[in-house]
């Protein structure tokens, strides 16, 4: 894994054409065994990899995105897709989102419950539908009719979120570990895309929504300013219309990308009360991690190819 520039005292990354996430939380050295380790790591690496096919091969940022994001969905130590967090009553909801910063469009799901790669659902309701949000039944029936699989609720199952819900039953907490992935591209045309997916929150209420499928919430992407991907206590996020934030001081201020995205997650969500991260790319491959939490798990690849995945908590500053 190449030396890391924007590692403590470092800069802001430069040149980064994909980034990803897998989730703003607390992971400190010596938390994760060997095999867990390389689980993320290799799942960030496939993931911008498979972003970078999509742009080498003349894709747009939105397929960059959609490819990584869908490289994240399929990994199961990642809370979206295979690995979705349980609800309450032992379920699993998964919510999407997916934003071209082009023309604006967008396209979201919520609520889905049989659809393993939400954000593709989600790249169909932008492409093929008048919408932007389906939900629920409307989202599985919207699935069907295009041709999506249909995927059994046991798919998303994993011994580690089943041993999460259990303790957070036993504890009597209403919620629990959360986690969300995301990516962010800028194509050879300058175009900017931002991607989201997560399978919510441990113990959720059936039917919560969080900030991964509202746009200007959990995902935003403009080409005048910035692709955004958020992570963190979804309320909060929403609240606090975090990625259009980042965007909008961008847009009226004149800020930089490092600024934008400081001033809004290591300032404005924690004064709502909460804590989380974003990746932040602006159009000339500026990329912003900053978090609110102990660390965000994230990856980058820059122009010249070079890889860099991050996951323990020292190895992205907070500011980053």
């Amino acid at each position: 894994m190449p030396a890391d520039p924007s590692g403590p005292g470092g800069s802001t990354p430069r040149d980064v054409v994909i980034a990803v996430h897998g989730g703003a939380g607390t992971v400190p050295r010596g938390s994760l065994s060997g095999e867990r380790e390389r689980a993320y790591h290799d799942g960030l690496t496939e993931a911008l990899r498979a972003g970078s096919r999509e742009l080498g091969g003349g894709g747009s940022s939105l397929d960059a995105v959609e490819a990584a994001v869908r490289v994240l969905e399929d990994a199961p130590c990642f809370n979206a897709g295979r690995g979705a967090a349980f609800t309450a009553d032992a379920g699993h909801e998964l919510d999407a989102s997916i934003m071209n910063g082009r023309d604006l469009a967008a396209g979201a799901v919520t609520g889905v419950r049989h659809v393993a790669n939400p954000v593709s659902l989600a790249r169909l309701v932008l492409e093929r539908s008048d919408h932007v949000l389906l939900a629920g039944a409307g989202a599985e029936e919207f699935a069907l009719r295009h041709g999506v699989p249909h995927s059994t609720q046991d798919y998303f199952f994993t011994q580690r979120r089943w041993d999460l819900l259990l303790a957070a039953k036993q504890a009597g907490r209403g919620d629990g570990s959360g986690g969300t992935v995301g990516a962010v591209a800028v194509d050879a045309a300058g175009d900017l895309a931002a991607a989201t997916s997560t399978g919510g929150m441990t113990n959720m209420l059936p039917g919560r929504v969080g900030d991964s499928p509202v746009i200007g919430a959990g995902t935003y992407a403009d080409n005048r300013t910035v692709a955004v991907s958020c992570t963190g206590v979804g309320e909060v996020f929403l609240r606090g219309v975090a990625a259009y934030d980042v965007a909008a001081l961008m847009d009226y201020t004149g800020a930089t990308v490092a600024d934008a995205a400081r001033t809004v997650l290591l300032e404005k969500i924690p004064a709502l009360g909460a804590t989380g991260g974003a990746i932040a790319l602006d159009p000339a491959g500026a990329l912003a991690t900053p978090h609110s939490s102990e660390g965000i798990v994230n990856g980058y690849l820059t122009r010249d190819g070079s890889i860099v995945t991050r996951v323990y908590d020292d190895e992205t500053p907070a500011t980053g």
